[in-house]
């Protein structure tokens, strides 16, 4: 299926890429860097565009803080939802803490190697780097603790993390009972982004909620809360910060000494004059 997803893309390129500057490979993929390669060899120097991802995530917050066990659990969340390929775009590997995990829980089963595919030092220098913008969907957060019980069911990726997703009741919900909405959990999303990856282009390809209640005419008091609340917290990052003190403090100091200048220039003339 690479093969053919890449002549497809190959095939768009061809046909749009005269117009179109910014390509998403998948929207949650699966099969992205040969892609990428084929842009940045055969159109990128012709049509100066770019190609990344989309990839969605939930924030995973520790219960308690002041647990070790809850923070390494939180940072498991993170990496198996999305470390598990941005990780890989952009570091070349999958996580090491999903690499381990797997790897233990396969052994567990008594598998000679992990469900976890191996990367080999070619595959891994192909796919590192692979990401011009990273495409970032989400929605809403979860409180993460350490499962202090064995899983009821058998092996699968939610297992292989060893943990509980938790809500806090007084968080929002919507008519989506798994989305609540929790705009704080989205700027730390953001910095995790910011530094587990080197601080990528980020594009917000995803992100809204679901009807609260249904009524017979226009009522998004509801969603507009929702957006109002994430993108206010999108705002609080520190280019934001810059702007603002920019807006706010720099250009009215600047404008008040060009008037005070033009001010004393004027008066100047005047005094020559008579």
């Amino acid at each position: 299926m690479t093969q053919y997803f890449n002549e497809y893309a190959s095939l768009c390129f061809e046909r749009f890429g005269d117009r179109v500057k910014h390509w998403i490979t998948f929207s949650n993929p699966w099969a992205h860097a040969k892609v990428w390669h084929t842009y940045n060899k055969q159109w990128r120097s012709k049509q100066r565009g770019m190609v990344g991802i989309s990839l969605t995530s939930d924030w995973g917050e520790p219960v308690d803080m002041n647990s070790q066990k809850d923070i390494e659990a939180a940072e498991r969340y993170m990496q198996f939802y999305l470390g598990w390929f941005a990780n890989t775009l952009y570091n070349g590997d999958y996580p090491e803490v999903m690499k381990d995990y797997v790897g233990r829980k396969s052994a567990q089963q008594g598998l000679a190697v992990s469900r976890l595919p191996t990367f080999s030092s070619q595959e891994k220098s192909y796919i590192k780097g692979t990401c011009d913008f990273l495409g970032l969907g989400h929605f809403t957060t979860r409180y993460i603790t350490k499962r202090n019980y064995p899983a009821t069911q058998g092996p699968t990726y939610f297992t292989d993390r060893d943990l509980l997703e938790l809500v806090d009741p007084s968080w929002p919900d919507p008519e989506s009972k798994w989305l609540y909405s929790v705009p704080w959990g989205f700027r730390r999303l953001l910095n995790f982004v910011k530094t587990q990856y080197g601080n990528p282009i980020v594009y917000v390809t995803e992100n809204g909620v679901s009807e609260k209640m249904q009524c017979p005419q226009l009522c998004d008091e509801w969603r507009i809360k929702y957006l109002k609340g994430y993108t206010n917290e999108m705002l609080k990052d520190p280019l934001a910060s810059h702007m603002e003190m920019v807006t706010e403090i720099v250009v009215p100091t600047v404008c008040t000494l060009c008037i005070l200048l033009s001010a004393v220039l004027l008066m100047f003339l005047l005094r020559k004059q008579s």
